[in-house]
């Protein structure tokens, strides 16, 4: 795998299909990922994103202390370490990482490290308006600083799933432990 830099006029693209992410976030030595469902592009220039991330987890605790986070895309090849994250509290399991495989890797822009595997990663800092949007509803807004891809399924500004491996295409959480993996492609005329 070759990591490509996403020039950040494309980085919404990355979530654009609705994939489920791995969200990690640190703060001083403590590191976290946990699976969300919810998230979304927001903005073009500069790029922003949205994710729910709920007032339990040690994710939100380090993101609140941090304010910043890597929105990671798993592909399938990871379905398995994405149930795990998203069922497991890093309150309760410290070593929830170690147990799911996850190895982390430095980010360019961020403490929150990147997931390794991974189809796409977003470098993201916490918005200050997110402070009055997080409290109870558990949304947090952030602009992406840097987008990286895996150019096996990512290059000029467009995922290729239609010419990549099943493991390498993104997943999509529907309930119950029960995912998809992205289909085919179908393109229409504009």
């Amino acid at each position: 795998m070759s990591r490509i830099a996403v020039d950040l006029a494309k980085a919404t693209r990355l979530l654009n299909h609705g994939p489920t992410v791995l969200v990690s976030s640190a703060h001083g030595e403590r590191h976290n990922v946990m699976a969300a469902a919810w998230s979304m592009p927001l903005d073009f220039d500069p790029p922003k994103v949205a994710v729910v991330i709920d007032k339990a987890t040690l994710t939100r605790e380090l993101v609140e202390a941090s304010g910043e986070f890597v929105l990671n895309i798993p592909p399938v090849a990871l379905a398995q370490a994405t149930l795990g994250l998203g069922r497991e509290s890093g309150h309760e399991h410290p070593d929830k990482l170690v147990r799911h495989g996850i190895r982390l890797e430095p980010a360019s822009r961020v403490q929150a490290q990147l997931v390794q595997g991974c189809i796409a990663w977003l470098e993201c800092r916490v918005l200050p308006t997110s402070a009055a949007v997080a409290g109870p509803h558990d949304l947090f807004l952030a602009e992406v600083l840097a987008a990286w891809a895996d150019d096996r399924v990512f290059s000029d500004g467009h995922w290729h799933f239609e010419a990549a491996p099943d493991e390498l295409r993104s997943l999509h959480y529907v309930a119950g432990g029960h995912f998809y993996g992205i289909g085919q492609a179908l393109e229409l005329p504009l």
